[in-house]
């Protein structure tokens, strides 16, 4: 008796050739090609929505003002309840004893405006501060006037902090940090790409140079070139190094821990959350409630926060920027040395025959 390889063929070998064609695709660059595919398209989709979702139409969430004068007037008690209600209940007011103190409290960006409340209520000043957010001072700018009106209310609008001149719209922060960001993960990925030789020190030490370089470059661009900005260009050009670095490691970081796939949650952390909750496009009182606190700390919004407060408030420097800056840059660096090995560079991974000395033709 003979066994029949047809009918072997049709019975239980069915799913082991099934599998072991499975198993083939795997194998071929055509699965990661496959998978690519997927992820590309998902990711378009994520960032149209994110983006979309807090620039396309922002409204505020929760706005902080100060209030001196006779706000506790009959008219000056409408006034603000008309303003609070035309801004869906987001203006968060804080009273101060003096203009002069209002006005300190924008300096130290507590606030974006100051009302001063005169003749009883009659008469409204307002005080807004292009410089601490383009948007939100044109939202009130608009908004207070019509409020004014309705309830009987003369108000009027003064700009204290305004923009400079080659910057009227307030995004060019915005750009070059987004600049910043974006070069500073990129370069680490050519590293790898290009220069996957080098040594976990060396490769930090490379990232340090593209970063210091790029961001002197940056700098050198919008403020000597183009004139779009009055920087105070060692200053500005450091807080633009450190975000190129701590974008580069955080990078490597990635890669060392998940391979080739880190692209995903750097481009998840940087350009997905990261860019769209920085407060450089929109400011953080007219993103969703979440966004604008989870976006200081992440790279993109702690660089906007430290060079928009470097370019218009330099008096008033905070030390929470750098700290998330140099918090991501150092645990980065902890995470690759840590787990060097497992990064797919480094001179020891490369085949020895690409290590070995020439033998001068012999």
């Amino acid at each position: 008796m003979h066994d029949d390889p047809e009918a072997a063929g049709d019975g239980q070998d069915a799913p082991a050739a099934a599998g072991g064609r499975w198993a083939r695709f795997r194998r071929t660059p055509w699965w990661p090609a496959s998978v690519l595919v997927f992820i590309l398209a998902a990711a378009a989709g994520l960032f149209a929505w994110s983006y979309t979702y807090t620039m396309a139409d922002p409204a505020p969430h929760q706005l902080p003002t100060a209030v001196v004068g006779s706000y506790q007037e009959e008219r000056g008690r409408a006034f603000l309840a008309g303003l609070g209600k035309a801004l869906n209940s987001s203006m968060r007011t804080r009273v101060y004893d003096s203009r002069e103190a209002a006005l300190e409290a924008v300096e130290e960006q507590r606030v974006f405006a100051v009302f001063e409340l005169r003749d009883d209520g009659r008469n409204v000043l307002l005080d807004v501060s292009s410089a601490s957010g383009a948007s939100v001072a044109e939202l009130l700018e608009q908004a207070a006037p019509a409020v004014g009106r309705a309830v009987g209310v003369s108000v009027t609008v003064r700009d204290v902090n305004p923009l400079q001149d080659g910057d009227p719209r307030g995004l060019a922060i915005f750009y070059i940090s987004l600049a910043a960001v974006i070069i500073g993960f990129v370069g680490a990925i050519q590293l790898s790409v290009h220069a996957r030789a080098l040594t976990p020190l060396e490769r930090i030490a490379f990232t340090a140079a593209y970063a210091l370089l790029g961001g002197f470059a940056i700098a050198a661009a919008v403020d000597w070139l183009l004139g779009a900005l009055d920087l105070p260009f060692v200053e500005s050009w450091l807080i633009l190094a450190l975000t190129m670095f701590a974008g580069g490691m955080t990078f490597t970081m990635f890669n060392t821990l998940v391979g080739r796939w880190a692209m995903l949650p750097t481009w998840g952390v940087m350009v997905l959350l990261g860019n769209p909750s920085s407060g450089g496009a929109v400011s953080w009182p007219l993103l969703p409630s979440a966004l604008g606190v989870i976006g200081r700390w992440l790279p993109p919004g702690a660089s906007v926060n430290a060079q928009h407060t470097a370019v218009y408030f330099a008096r008033h420097q905070h030390a929470f920027p750098f700290l998330v800056l140099t918090g991501w840059a150092l645990v980065s660096c902890a995470v690759f040395w840590t787990w060097r090995h497992r990064h797919p560079g480094g001179r020891e991974r490369q085949p020895a025959e690409d290590l070995a000395p020439d033998a001068g033709g012999a």
